[in-house]
């Protein structure tokens, strides 16, 4: 009798959504449903994108939603009707008056959430003092065959976290961003984005908003450190197809995992 060859998971039609969240929170919902393209099986929009941070160091606590509010329903709805999986940044009430998550919604043929771990203490910003931090448990969910691990910008700098989710089964981390312009900052976030893709033998999935707040440059790095697709500072839509024979050769060509001693 001959052994039947495993079958492998469809390619992953991806789409970055780079454009930017406004203050106005109606306005970036009608957004989700502007911008979701059709025939993909992932949309990353950018983080916060149900309302932008505003002016360094606002309160964002009065546009803080429960995953099952306005934003995170009219996500579940576009999801639904382009039969697609959506994923997109929002303000969440956190655990103390004033001090909201920084949160992920995962909603379409899987559903999850996930409260960014790292806030921005860094370059200046204090974040800590406006958001809470979530815990420190990694978010995975399952789309289309592959296994996504959620990271929210910040989140990049710290190799532990995109480790822990390549631990638990991650072989795609999507990364929505709003990553502040300034000196070095785009060779900081490609160097970043391409390393853990590097490091872990993984794809990257990561969607920023544009300039010229923030750098733009959403990317998709391959598990070799390939870069598959890359945008500019501008609005746009960024399309890849992921498929798991190149992450499986990447790992048979570069075995990094498996030769861990520590």
């Amino acid at each position: 009798m001959t052994a039947r060859t495993p079958l492998r998971p469809a390619p992953l039609r991806l789409a970055l959504i780079q454009h930017a969240s406004g203050l106005d929170p109606a306005a970036n919902r009608a957004l989700i449903d502007e911008l979701t393209p059709t025939e993909t099986d992932l949309v990353v929009f950018p983080e916060a994108f149900a309302r932008d941070f505003g002016e360094a160091g606002s309160d964002v606590s009065a546009f803080a939603e429960p995953t099952d509010g306005p934003f995170a329903s009219e996500v579940a709805r576009v999801a639904e009707e382009r039969r697609t999986t959506i994923v997109a940044g929002m303000f969440e009430p956190g655990p103390e008056p004033g001090l909201p998550f920084n949160t992920l919604v995962v909603r379409g043929a899987a559903s999850a959430d996930y409260r960014k771990i790292h806030l921005y203490d860094s370059f200046g910003y204090r974040e800590s003092d406006r958001l809470s931090p979530g815990p420190t448990e990694p978010r995975l969910v399952e789309v289309g065959g592959f296994t996504l691990g959620l990271m929210t910008c910040y989140d990049l700098r710290f190799p532990e976290l995109a480790r822990a989710l390549v631990d638990r089964g991650a072989e795609v981390l999507v990364v929505p961003a709003a990553w502040v312009a300034g000196p070095r900052k785009v060779d900081h976030w490609r160097t970043l984005i391409r390393a853990r893709a590097i490091e872990n033998t993984v794809f990257v999935a990561a969607a920023g908003q544009p300039g010229p707040r923030y750098t733009g440059h959403s990317l998709v790095v391959d598990p070799l450190g390939d870069v598959l697709a890359e945008a500019e500072d501008g609005d746009t839509v960024l399309r890849a197809s992921l498929e798991h024979d190149a992450l499986l050769e990447a790992r048979r060509a570069n075995p990094s995992l498996a030769n861990r001693r520590l």
